[in-house]
């Protein structure tokens, strides 16, 4: 499903690789030398910092180095999706989700909805993403399909502790909710950013002079653009993702729950604050889902992640009864999400016409 073109390396990242994939995901400096200054920040030189990142890439634990998007700031409607399946159409119907452009992250999970996607769908879309839906749906077979979409934004910063410095309950500060956009729609010029800022990162001494030289840009204009759209918070960030499961996170656990509506702002700053939880979020309900707050808690066991959901059942005093995890048990498909693609109106294109949907 989710396959890179090449096998992997095997490497286990020593403390001086943990060291900076903790620098890498917090923020690439946006600067000519970018690598240089992460270098200083952890003690390296940049040839060093360059060689370690290739070889964190070869092994596949960074997925890639790229600007991170806040997908609603740039007026695309997006929303997370639960869906149930028979276990001999499952996979199948994993296949047609993948094919819609859309789709940046689908896992089977342990519950009666086996099958949980984002959907994203552009500003100019011709379907609306309850339409989209509607036909992913149908042609799936799927036994039911619940929208679940972001009704408010508490934490969203995922970012692993590769040291374990931080602990399974470690906790930051309280936080104000995440701004999401200026409210002002992307010009044609900050399109044209996001498509050269979307890409992977070159590893390269000046990488943005290499994106500058390819793209027609000027760099220092390039890196302007990308500082505005980073202050205005269309970008959340310019940063490494890792792959959690080739980096140590086997355990991935959607902790989901059933809190008064007069509480639930209060329980989801509480819960945001605690490191290991990386998503928090407050969702619609509906008669066979209850849960209304969302917890996403990356850990390396399914024990440590267990330390982690009880301690934020404690925080909120909730019990057994008001809580569910489920866990992913395989991942379909993840991948960063790429911003005005002609493949949106081409997948319309073949649904609006009642062709077979592609598969991915």
């Amino acid at each position: 499903m989710s396959t890179g073109t090449a096998r992997p390396i095997r490497h286990a990242p020593d403390d001086v690789d943990q060291r900076l994939l903790n620098a890498l995901q917090a923020g690439i400096p946006l600067s000519r030398r970018p690598f240089a200054e992460i270098g200083e920040a952890v003690g390296l030189d940049e040839a060093e910092v360059l060689r370690r990142m290739q070889v964190l890439k070869d092994a596949a634990i960074i997925r890639q180095v790229s600007a991170i998007f806040d997908t609603r700031a740039l007026g695309y409607e997006s929303t997370l999706v639960a869906a149930s399946y028979p276990d001999d159409r499952l996979f199948d119907a994993a296949a047609v989700v993948n094919g819609h452009p859309g789709v940046s992250h689908n896992y089977r999970r342990t519950h009666h909805f086996n099958m949980w996607f984002t959907l994203a769908v552009e500003p100019d879309a011709r379907m609306s993403l309850e339409d989209t839906l509607d036909v992913l749906a149908r042609e799936t077979g799927a036994t039911s399909m619940r929208i679940l979409p972001t009704l408010m934004l508490y934490k969203i910063n995922v970012q692993l502790d590769m040291t374990g410095e931080k602990g399974t309950t470690g906790r930051a500060a309280p936080v104000p909710p995440p701004r999401r956009g200026d409210g002002a729609p992307p010009s044609a010029e900050d399109r044209a950013a996001i498509l050269v800022l979307q890409e992977d990162l070159p590893l390269v001494p000046e990488p943005f002079d290499a994106w500058a030289a390819e793209s027609g840009w000027n760099v220092d204009d390039l890196l302007a653009k990308a500082d505005e759209l980073r202050e205005r918070t269309l970008m959340r960030r310019f940063a490494a993702v890792l792959n959690h499961r080739r980096a140590g996170f086997g355990a991935n656990g959607m902790a989901v729950w059933k809190v008064p509506a007069d509480h639930v702002d209060d329980f989801g700053s509480r819960m945001a604050t605690f490191t290991s939880v990386s998503h928090c979020y407050r969702r619609p309900t509906y008669d066979d889902w209850p849960y209304n707050l969302f917890t996403m808690v990356h850990a390396r066991s399914k024990d440590a992640c267990e330390e982690t959901i009880a301690a934020l059942a404690d925080e909120a005093g909730l019990g057994a009864d008001d809580y569910a995890v489920l866990y992913s048990t395989l991942e379909f498909k993840k991948v960063r999400l790429r911003y005005y693609s002609p493949e949106y109106r081409a997948w319309e294109d073949i649904a609006m016409a009642g062709q077979p949907l592609p598969t991915g």
